[in-house]
């Protein structure tokens, strides 16, 4: 692929597929009756992922995307996480029982939820669904604000794996997103998780951040290989002021450009590959002997709003403030402001305020972009075959491909698709042929790279 190719694509604005619909296409036509309806119809052998959203933080970080509240105080935690509890309780009256594959902590910081409301949570869990020993645990951490006593509890609580919140570990670059924090403190907060007895921790770096280079992105990654990490996620900095106004504090004039987002992006992958580390899809890396490696060569691989994962589970169930789930029927997601949510909870209602039905079509191109995104590779006759589709379906959208391919992001060889390794930063381009609902020009997604 040459440069120019490569130019022309760098600041289109593509969804990152993490779910298909994409959550913009949410709508209010899907509730809390849907949501109730499509709870009571997954079959009782059903395996479930949960996902809760503990949507707080102590500080506000500028390049954050994610939906949080700032607080120092206990009261607000408090009463949100008897909200969960109630959901917790709702929810599980309707699917409960059934076997469940994953659990996934995020925010926010979940952590600040403190010891005993998180072993409370946990336990609550395993009374309601049946989470079996060895069931993967996971959390997101602020390693700037775990303390001993929460460490030993996450254990205690089952806790199984973290995600340690880096970004950058270059000062300047910190201090223009508002997040100070130095490898000493994220390597004191790895070592006290695996003292407890976690060992598999996962790190998140983003480029293209105030400041950031090529130079400092390498020196961020030197360090982290020090922590010894089994999977590292490497995210582009999705500069949205538009919708997250917090980002307006940003300096834009100290944003890299797309040619050197490009090249950080690729000087973070080439480190991480020469230190051992298999490429992932498009943004995740992950030691050989990894769960995820071995899903990827397995071809079990899978993409949802939590990134890349193993996790084979047939429902993923959204529970907290802004969560989203993913049932056999559709998407739906709760309310995102943590009053609205309460207050329907509160109410003895779900909180769903949007969603989406996934119709046949949505699941045959879903599965196709779901392949490109994984795998790289698509193999869309197989795919209209196994979903029920007549041979031509898409040959619309695989004429479309024609200039992707002569720009060399994309080769197809009797309706197999594959995208080359030197064009994997724009696999998401390609996947995006086949998103019937995608308007270029609506700029609501994050550039291609």
């Amino acid at each position: 692929m040459t440069d120019s190719a490569i130019k022309k694509y760098l600041n289109e604005r593509i969804p990152r597929y993490t779910s298909y619909p994409t959550a913009p296409h949410f709508s209010a036509a899907v509730g809390p009756l849907s949501y109730r309806d499509w709870l009571r119809a997954v079959p009782n052998d059903a395996r479930l992922s949960l996902y809760l959203h503990v949507p707080f933080c102590e500080t506000l970080c500028w390049y954050c995307g994610c939906h949080t509240s700032i607080t120092r105080h206990r009261p607000p935690v408090e009463k949100y996480v008897a909200s969960l509890e109630r959901e917790i309780d709702h929810v599980a009256s309707l699917i409960g029982g059934k076997r469940v594959l994953h659990v996934h902590f995020g925010g926010g910081t979940p952590a600040i939820v403190g010891p005993d409301l998180f072993i409370g949570l946990m336990a609550r869990l395993r009374d309601r669904f049946a989470i079996e020993p060895g069931t993967e645990v996971a959390i997101e951490i602020d390693p700037r604000r775990l303390q001993p006593e929460m460490a030993v509890a996450l254990k205690q609580g089952g806790v199984t794996r973290a995600s340690l919140g880096v970004q950058s570990f270059e000062l300047p670059v910190q201090e223009a997103v508002s997040r100070i924090q130095s490898i000493e403190t994220t390597r004191a907060c790895a070592d006290l998780l695996r003292d407890a007895g976690i060992r598999d921790l996962n790190v998140d770096l983003l480029y293209g951040l105030p400041h950031e280079t090529a130079a400092s992105c390498e020196t961020t990654v030197a360090d982290v290989l020090t922590l010894e990490p089994a999977r590292i996620s490497v995210f582009g900095y999705a500069h949205v002021p538009s919708m997250m106004k917090h980002q307006r504090v940003i300096d834009e004039a100290a944003l890299p450009g797309s040619q050197e987002r490009l090249l950080q992006e690729q000087t973070i992958g080439e480190a991480l590959v020469r230190a051992g580390y298999q490429r992932i899809g498009l943004d995740h890396y992950a030691l050989p002997d990894d769960p995820m490696a071995v899903a990827l060569r397995a071809g079990r691989l899978r993409r949802n709003f939590q990134g890349y994962t193993d996790d084979p589970a047939d429902a993923l169930v959204g529970l907290g403030a802004s969560a989203i789930g993913r049932l056999p029927q559709g998407y739906v997601q709760n309310a995102a402001g943590i009053k609205e949510y309460g207050e329907r909870i509160e109410a003895g209602q779900l909180a769903t305020v949007r969603g989406v039905a996934i119709t046949p079509e949505d699941d045959l191109r879903g599965d196709i972009i779901m392949r490109l995104m994984c795998d790289l590779r698509a193999d869309v006759p197989d795919a209209l075959r196994r979903h029920g589709f007549e041979a031509g379906w898409l040959d619309a959208e695989l004429a479309g491909l024609r200039p992707l391919i002569a720009d060399g992001l994309a080769r197809i060889e009797d309706g197999v698709i594959t995208v080359p390794e030197e064009s994997r930063n724009l696999v998401r381009r390609v996947a995006s042929q086949f998103d019937a609902y995608l308007d270029p020009a609506a700029g609501r997604h994050a550039v291609a790279v």
